[in-house]
């Protein structure tokens, strides 16, 4: 039994523990092996050697943390407690800002594969980012498309999605073309939001130096001096992705996000995503970056809904698998 006595000097307390100490309750849940208990600005922590250990270096991590954000929320917690500690060359502070938004906001790679996603897209012309939601994919290739507008890297900003539903169908959409496709691009807005004020966002809009558009509308264009991100490409069939990257000009940087987990295409079509990956990971100055459920940034029960899912998924695949070699009928489906 190791116990140890450390305490909170770097930072200012109050906005470590937080308001009524919740920061430091959620720690508490987060090291459920450890006794914590907090005495004025000290926390005193006993437990198993490795396990204070462990403690310490993710401890440390919210000190440096709080020295460059105004707080630390539970959520940072959880994004800082997930990570593995890191490894030899790895950097231990925060990751330097990809951009700086319109309400003083930071916008940082905030996890191990979000740097690492950083560090491939600056040095390949494509990048395909797969993992499942909440990893921050689509949010990151944002941010560092609006960094190259900024830094006038590139002309044009191009987000492009397929117009595909997720698992149900809305029938007739009333209004004009843009009315009628802007559901599917909200997420794209959003991001842009945090990202660029709202006087200079509606100006790159109105003068195409942003589009937003349905995949389905890059067909036959020759996209040169941009930086392109095609959201949701588990949605995009083989011909439409092939189709996309066949639009590259030789200035422009192209970053492919999606989540092979969440494919909302019919049964009869097969997604492009993972064929692309399949076929296009050996060439040169292409590269994968994977994402897991350690890089969840929403809620912490984002990354224990998406490992519950797949535990269920992965134990039907058993099921399925022993049911034929014993020769039986599939479970038939309510």
């Amino acid at each position: 039994m190791t116990e140890k006595i450390i305490p909170v000097e770097r930072v200012n307390p109050g906005r470590f523990f937080g308001p009524d100490n919740v920061n430091f309750q959620y720690i508490k849940s987060c090291f459920p092996k450890l006794k914590l208990a907090a005495r004025g600005n000290e926390i005193k922590v006993s437990g198993s050697a490795a396990e204070v250990s462990d403690f310490e270096q993710k401890l440390s991590l919210m000190f440096v943390f709080l020295e460059h954000h105004p707080q630390l929320t539970t959520t940072d917690i959880q994004s800082i407690v997930g990570n593995q500690i890191p490894r030899e060359g790895e950097v231990s502070g925060p990751a330097e800002a990809i951009v700086f938004g319109p309400k003083g906001n930071v916008v940082r790679a905030r996890t191990a594969n979000q740097r690492k996603l950083v560090e491939e897209v600056s040095k390949n012309d494509v990048v395909f980012a797969v993992g499942p939601a909440g990893t921050g994919k689509t949010y990151t290739a944002v941010a560092l498309a609006v960094r190259a507008l900024k830094n006038k890297e590139i002309k044009r900003l191009i987000l492009a999605r397929p117009a595909v539903e997720a698992g149900e169908s809305l029938g007739f959409l009333p209004g004009d073309l843009k009315e009628k496709i802007d559901p599917y691009l909200k997420p794209l807005y959003d991001s842009l939001s945090d990202m660029i004020p709202a006087d200079k966002y509606a100006r790159y809009i109105e003068n195409g130096t942003i589009e937003i558009i349905p995949l389905a509308f890059m067909r036959g264009r020759t996209l040169d001096h941009c930086f392109v991100i095609l959201d949701e490409a588990q949605n995009a069939t083989e011909t439409q992705l092939k189709m996309f990257l066949t639009r590259m000009g030789p200035n422009a940087k192209v970053v492919i996000t999606g989540d092979l987990s969440q494919i909302d295409l019919p049964r009869s079509q097969r997604s492009g995503l993972s064929t692309a990956i399949r076929i296009l990971g050996e060439i040169k100055g292409i590269k994968i970056v994977e994402l897991d459920t350690s890089d969840v940034v929403r809620h912490r029960l984002v990354k224990e809904i998406i490992k519950a899912y797949d535990t269920h998924h992965n134990s039907g695949r058993d099921l399925a698998v022993e049911r034929k070699r014993r020769g039986e009928e599939p479970e038939k489906q309510d």
